[in-house]
């Protein structure tokens, strides 16, 4: 063990090399871009008042409102710090440069499908957006550093195919709903309400459950939630982080708009089938993460719990929403701070199992404590904004008189939180089994993660009126009071 061990870390004290090649420019180039996305969306967002959204573009195929503003300006600030880490990445692995125009390429045409995708005002064109930021995904998946990249690659395309193909037929069902009635339907989301009705519609009520079904499983809600783990673990880190950060918002939006759409339609129905797919999802995320004995895939895991968590908080809407809403934006940054963490240990550790890391913080003293801020704020520890967030949603069951929900996520949020830290912390704070130098790592790869965490502490202790304005009206929009 040793041995191979040794042989795994020639590189972690070797100081950083020049980029090879000619594709030096390409990492500072995609840090570019992510800054330019990132300040034209802080502008928009400066520069529109709550009061004059919805904005229609593209003949009514593109809408600036609450919701799509909140979410580019999510998107692009963890787009951001990801871009960071990898020009950070590039510069101390040279060899990462070897296809670092195609990984570059499609980074763009995912974060410009996904801008596009959360300001479709047509669920039709919201979905095949998906379906592209998929196989973008896929395509970026099989510049795995390591395992078996391909074929994970290949099932991630096969579930999330199957799943979308399970949202389209939600969509025929409505179809078939709206042409029994004789109504005409039209798929925008400003105009989809009305071909709905309030009478008992098995039609109606058959398209709503697969389209929350094929969502959900997106999300990585059980039980279609098997191929997030492997696809987490395999991927590279930067693409985990921007499937686990960026693209899961894009599925979140698409559930909001369906929650917009449906608003005052089969509430009860839409309530239950989410009920039981959170009380799943934290039993197996609970479940898993006891089991699990490597980071990334236990990363991976809470990510399930996270949904399932987001999930019993949209059954109860009302006062859960802005939790609802803090929590969603407040995760967007706790899985980008423990990816990007994650993805500097696996580069100087060489591997993903918790076995190898005991004392990470000895030998990566920024890395091992960013990782722990990270692990708390998953965990729902104040400062940090997924505190509040969990208490707002489990206030939200309380006054909703839901005591099975309440239980049941109290109790898997802690059997959570003891398993978590049974795995987590040995490895940062136990004694190394063998002696290691520290590792310096270089200002580039710090600011990111001191970003995410400022971020966060700042969601949880004071947020600036706009911002509180922002979260306020896109839970509104989701049945919240």
């Amino acid at each position: 063990m040793s041995e191979m061990h040794t042989a795994t870390m020639p590189n972690i004290s070797a100081p950083a090399r020049p980029l090879i090649g000619g594709g030096g420019w390409i990492a500072p180039a995609l840090v570019g871009f992510a800054l330019v996305g990132w300040l034209i969306s802080v502008a928009v967002f400066m520069s529109h008042s709550l009061a004059e959204l919805p904005r229609y573009f593209a003949h009514r195929y593109l809408v600036l409102d609450p919701t799509s503003l909140l979410f580019m300006l999510v998107m692009n600030t963890v787009f951001l710090g990801i871009s960071v880490y990898m020009l950070s990445r590039e510069r101390s692995s040279p060899e990462l440069t070897q296809d670092i125009r195609t990984r570059a390429a499609l980074t763009l045409i995912f974060m410009l499908v996904l801008n596009i995708g959360v300001m479709a005002n047509h669920l039709i064109l919201l979905w095949a957006l998906i379906e592209v930021s998929t196989a973008c995904a896929a395509l970026m998946m099989v510049c795995g550093e390591f395992g078996a990249p391909k074929p994970v690659a290949w099932r991630y395309m096969l579930y999330s195919s199957m799943t979308l193909a399970i949202t389209f037929l939600g969509f025929m069902c409505l179809v078939q709903s709206a042409g029994l009635r004789g109504v005409e339907i039209n798929f925008q989301v400003d105009q989809l309400g009305a071909s709905l009705t309030t009478a008992k519609d098995g039609w109606q009520r058959l398209g709503l459950a697969f389209m929350l079904f094929g969502l959900g499983g997106k999300l990585g809600l059980a039980p279609l939630y098997s191929w997030l783990p492997e696809t987490y673990e395999a991927a590279p880190t930067s693409t985990s982080a921007l499937l686990a950060a960026v693209q899961f918002n894009i599925s979140v939006v698409a559930m909001f708009r369906v929650f917009q759409i449906f608003h005052g339609f089969d509430a009860s129905f839409v309530s239950q089938e989410l009920l039981v797919m959170g009380y799943v999802s934290l039993i197996v995320a609970a479940v898993q993460i006891m089991a699990a004995r490597n980071y990334k895939r236990l990363i991976a895991y809470a990510c399930i719990s996270s949904s399932g968590v987001i999930a019993l908080g949209l059954s109860v809407g009302k006062t859960a929403a802005y939790g609802v809403v803090l929590y969603i934006v407040s995760n967007a940054f706790v899985k980008s701070l423990l990816f990007i963490t994650a993805g500097r240990m696996r580069a100087v550790y060489g591997t993903n199992e918790v076995a190898a890391l005991n004392g990470v913080i000895r030998v990566l003293p920024f890395a091992g404590l960013l990782f722990a801020g990270g692990i708390f704020a998953l965990l729902g520890f104040p400062p940090f904004a997924s505190f509040l967030a969990e208490m707002l949603i489990l206030s939200g069951i309380v006054q909703a008189g839901n005591l099975m929900a309440f239980t049941l996520m109290c109790v898997m949020l802690t059997v959570i939180f003891v398993a978590t830290g049974r795995t987590v912390f040995p490895m940062l704070w136990g004694t190394p089994t063998q002696a290691m130098p520290p590792v310096k790592e270089s200002m580039v790869a710090i600011i990111p993660k001191v970003g995410f965490v400022g971020v966060l502490s700042m969601l949880g202790t004071y947020t600036p009126e706009p911002v509180t304005q922002l979260l306020r009206a896109v839970a509104q929009s989701i049945g919240g009071i």
